[in-house]
C-alpha cells in the first residue's frame, strides 16, 4: 500500500473510533442502563436507523461474497437485494409493530411473551452459537481474506493478523459504548461503504473498453455476457466453472443457486422474511426507534437504499468475469484465470473477485477510500452482531436463568465480557474455514437448515391465535431432521420422490416451512383448536401507517417492479 493509500485509510480509522468512543462516553458521569447500552436509550432518528439497518447488513458477506456470486452466476444474485426491499415494507407494515407494542429488548423475549420461557432459552441459545460461530466467524474470514489477497500473497500469510486487526477495531469502540456506538458510527459506516464502493464499480468499467468511458463500460459488459443480466434463471442458462479434477471443469448449472420464479414467490421469501424479521442483530436497530414512526421510516430508507447495492457487491464481479474472458469464445477459460482465482485442492474461488479488482484496477490515491469503503463493510457487520450477541446472552439467559435481580451496572457489565469473548471465539475459529467457492451461497444454504422452522414458528404465534407452545416445539424440532434430509440423505435415496440431487436450496426451504407450519397446526388442533392464553391481539389500528412510510413504500414497489421487468 502507497503512502497515500495509508493516509486515507487510516484517518477512515481515526474518524470511526473518534465518533464511537464520543458517543460512549457517559454523559455529566450519568452510568449506562441497560436500556442505554443495548437500546441506545430508545433514541434513535429514522436516518439513523436507515442507515445502521444497511451498514448492519452489508459486510464482507455481500461486498465480497456477493461480488463472487456475481463473478459466478451474475446479476440473479441481486433478487437477495431487491426482494429484500420489498420484505422490508412487510417488516415494517406487519411486524415492526407487534414487536414494540410489546416493549421487547430481544427476538428472544417475544418467545417468552408468546409462548414459553423453556422455547425463549432454546432459541437464545442457538442465536448465540449461530452469531458466534457462523456469522461472526464468516465476516472475519472474508474480511481477513480479502485484506490478504490485497496486501499480501493471497495464500494466507497475513490472514490471522487481518482478522485480529477487523476484530480489534469493532472492539475498540463496541465495547464501552453499546448499540449507540454502532449506530452512530453505521451512519459514517454506510456513505463510506456506498460512495467507496459505487467509486470501485465506476473504475473497473473504465478498463473494459479503449474509450476508458464508463457509460461505455457499462454496454460493453451488458452486451458481452447478456445471459449474467437475466434476473429468473431457466436450467441450463448458466454453468459455473466448479472446480478442476483431474485436469477436466467440473461445471454446475446456476439454476440450482437461484432457481427460477421461486426467487419471486418461492423460497427467497423465507431466507429475507426471516433474516429481516427475526434476525436480533438486524431488528434491534428499530427496537431502539424513538417511536414507531420514526422506526418505520427508517425501514422504508433502508428499502431504498437496498436497491442501490447490487451496484457496488454485484456489478463488480460481472466486470471481473468479463475482463477475465477469452475474447474468442466469449467463456472463461480456467488456464487464463489469474493467481488466486484457484485453490489448491482445484475449486474456483469467485470470492476473489473484489480483491482482485482492488489489487489490479483501483489507483493509488483512491485504493485507500476502498479498503475504508471494505473495512466499514466488516467492521459495521462485526460490531452490530457483537452487540446483539451481548444483548440475547445478558437479557435472555443471565438476567432470566442465572441472576434474576441483577441491576444495570451489572447487566452492562455482562454485556461487555460478552462481547469480548464472543469476538475472541470467533477470531479462534475464523482462521480454519479454508478456501468456500462462494460463501454468500453457501451461508444461505445452510442457514436454510434452520431459518424455515423458526420462522413458521414466529409467523404462525403472531398471525394464528390458536398456536400452542408444544405445537411450536414440535415444530422446531422437526423442522431440523426434514431441512437435513436435504442435506445428508445418501445419493442411494435417489429413487424417492424427493431427493437431494433434485431440489435446489430454495425449494428445500420451501418444504422444510410448509412441512413445519402444518405440524404446527395439526397439533395446536389436536390440543384443543381454542385461542391460545398467550396469543397476539391483531387489530387494523396496530397496522396503520401514514405517508411518511406509504409515499416512499409506493416509489420502492415501484421501482422494484421495473427492475426485475427490465431485467427479466
Amino acid at each position: 500500500m502507497e503512502n497515500i493509500d495509508l493516509i486515507v485509510f487510516v484517518s477512515y480509522c481515526l474518524l470511526i473510533l473518534s465518533i464511537g468512543l464520543y458517543v460512549s462516553r457517559d454523559k455529566k458521569g450519568k452510568q449506562k442502563t441497560a436500556e442505554d447500552y443495548f437500546l441506545a436509550g430508545k433514541s434513535l432518528p429514522w436516518w439513523t436507523i436507515g442507515a445502521s439497518l444497511i451498514a448492519a447488513n452489508i459486510s464482507a458477506e455481500q461486498f465480497i461474497g456477493m461480488s463472487g456470486s456475481g463473478f459466478a452466476l451474475g446479476l440473479a444474485i441481486a433478487s437477495y437485494e431487491w426482494m429484500a426491499a420489498i420484505t422490508l415494507l412487510l417488516v415494517g407494515k406487519f411486524l415492526l409493530p407487534v414487536y414494540l407494542e410489546k416493549k421487547i429488548f430481544t427476538i428472544p423475549e417475544f418467545i417468552e411473551k408468546r409462548y414459553s420461557k423453556n422455547l425463549k432459552t432454546i432459541l437464545a441459545v442457538f442465536w448465540i452459537a449461530l452469531f458466534v460461530f457462523v456469522n461472526l466467524t464468516t465476516v472475519l474470514y472474508l474480511g481477513g481474506k480479502a485484506m490478504d489477497t490485497i496486501f499480501g500473497s493471497g495464500n494466507g500469510d497475513i490472514l490471522s493478523y487481518s482478522i485480529l486487526l477487523l476484530g480489534g477495531f469493532a472492539l475498540s469502540y463496541s465495547l464501552w459504548g453499546g448499540l449507540a456506538s454502532v449506530a452512530w458510527t453505521d451512519v459514517v459506516q454506510v456513505i463510506i461503504l456506498i460512495f467507496g464502493g459505487i467509486l470501485m464499480t465506476s473504475i473497473a468499467l473504465t478498463f473494459v473498453t479503449p474509450s476508458g468511458d464508463i457509460i461505455d463500460g457499462l454496454i460493453y459488459v451488458y452486451n458481452t455476457v447478456p445471459e449474467r443480466f437475466s434476473m429468473i434463471l431457466s436450467k441450463g442458462e448458466i454453468m459455473i466453472p466448479d472446480k478442476i479434477v483431474n485436469g477436466e471443469i467440473i461445471y454446475k448449472d446456476a439454476w440450482f443457486d437461484l432457481p427460477g420464479i421461486a426467487v419471486l414467490i418461492g423460497g427467497m421469501w423465507i431466507a429475507n422474511t426471516y433474516y429481516w424479521g427475526f434476525n436480533q442483530y438486524i431488528i434491534q436497530r428499530t427496537l431502539a426507534a424513538k417511536n414507531i414512526r420514526e422506526a418505520q421510516k427508517g425501514i422504508a430508507f433502508a428499502a431504498f437504499l437496498k436497491l442501490i447495492i447490487p451496484i457496488f457487491v454485484v456489478l463488480p464481479g460481472i466486470i471481473a468475469y468479463v475482463i477475465n474472458m477469452d475474447k474468442e469464445t466469449n467463456s472463461i477459460i480456467i488456464e487464463n484465470l489469474p493467481n488466486g482465482f484457484i485453490s489448491s485442492d482445484g475449486s474456483i474461488l469467485n470470492d476473489n473477485a473484489a480483491p482482485w479488482l482492488i489489487n489490479n484496477y483501483i489507483p493509488v490515491g483512491v485504493k485507500g477510500l476502498i479498503l475504508a469503503a471494505l473495512a466499514a463493510a466488516i467492521v459495521s457487520s462485526l460490531a452490530s452482531m457483537l452487540n446483539s450477541t451481548s444483548t440475547i446472552f445478558t437479557m435472555d439467559i443471565y438476567k432470566a436463568i442465572i441472576n434474576t435481580n441483577a441491576d444495570d451496572r451489572s447487566l452492562v457489565r455482562v454485556g461487555r465480557i460478552t462481547v469480548l469473548i464472543s469476538l475472541a471465539v470467533a477470531m479462534w475459529i475464523a482462521p480454519n474455514l479454508g478456501n468456500i467457492g462462494q460463501v454468500f451461497i453457501y451461508i444461505q444454504e445452510y442457514t436454510g437448515v434452520v431459518s424455515p422452522g423458526i420462522l413458521a414458528v414466529f409467523l404462525t404465534g403472531i398471525f394464528w391465535k390458536k398456536t400452542t407452545n408444544n405445537a411450536a416445539i414440535w415444530g422446531v424440532l422437526f423442522s431440523i431432521p426434514v431441512a437435513m434430509y436435504f442435506k445428508v440423505a445418501p445419493n442411494g435415496w435417489s429413487s424417492l420422490p424427493i431427493f437431494i440431487n433434485d431440489v435446489p436450496f430454495m425449494h428445500q426451504m420451501g418444504i422444510t416451512f410448509l412441512s413445519t407450519a402444518l405440524i404446527i397446526f395439526l397439533i395446536s388442533f389436536l390440543e384443543g383448536n381454542n385461542d391460545d392464553p398467550k396469543s397476539i391481539n391483531i387489530s387494523k389500528k396496530l397496522f396503520e401507517t401514514d405517508s411518511s412510510f406509504n409515499i416512499p413504500a409506493f416509489v420502492v414497489l415501484l421501482i422494484t417492479t421495473f427492475l426485475y421487468a427490465f431485467f427479466w
